[in-house]
């Protein structure tokens, strides 16, 4: 079995959006939100660099990465720590750009500029406090939709 279990990749495909953090040249924290997050196999996740010349040129440099994805409405959702890779052209290049052009990313092939590739060496839970008082799924989907239509009361 790979890193990434099934309720993993489901809440990373239904997402797709996830938080990148990245380590600049002069070691400060670089977090970047990348919209094409998405699984590749049992162990690898990836995005497009459509606009991320900081996070790829710190991933150059040091190639440590962690994306975090988070369901809003739940609260839930998985941090994902490994190593990536950038891919700038040849054969894994030209295999993947379909995959994004598929999901909906506009004229993939001449906006995507790379394609990081991220080994997943470890993959933890990330839930709500909310949750420590009591609530079920239902009742945080429940608030944070009110929330987010402007109906929402304190957290």
């Amino acid at each position: 079995m790979g890193a990434l279990t099934d309720e993993m990749k489901q809440v990373v495909e239904r997402q797709r959006l996830g938080f990148v953090a990245t380590v600049c040249a002069d070691g400060t924290p670089n977090v970047s939100p990348k919209g094409t997050v998405c699984v590749l196999d049992d162990d690898h996740l990836m995005f497009a660099d459509i606009r991320s010349p900081g996070t790829v040129a710190n991933l150059r440099e040091n190639p440590g990465i962690e994306v975090n994805v988070v369901d809003p409405l739940l609260r839930k959702g998985y941090r994902f720590k490994g190593q990536a890779e950038v891919l700038e052209g040849g054969a894994d290049f030209d295999r993947l750009i379909p995959i994004f052009a598929s999901r909906g990313t506009v004229d993939a092939p001449r906006r995507i500029r790379a394609i990081v590739v991220m080994r997943v060496d470890f993959a933890q839970p990330l839930i709500s406090p909310g949750y420590d008082r009591g609530a079920d799924e239902a009742s945080m989907r429940a608030h944070w939709t009110r929330y987010y239509l402007g109906d929402g009361g304190p957290v």
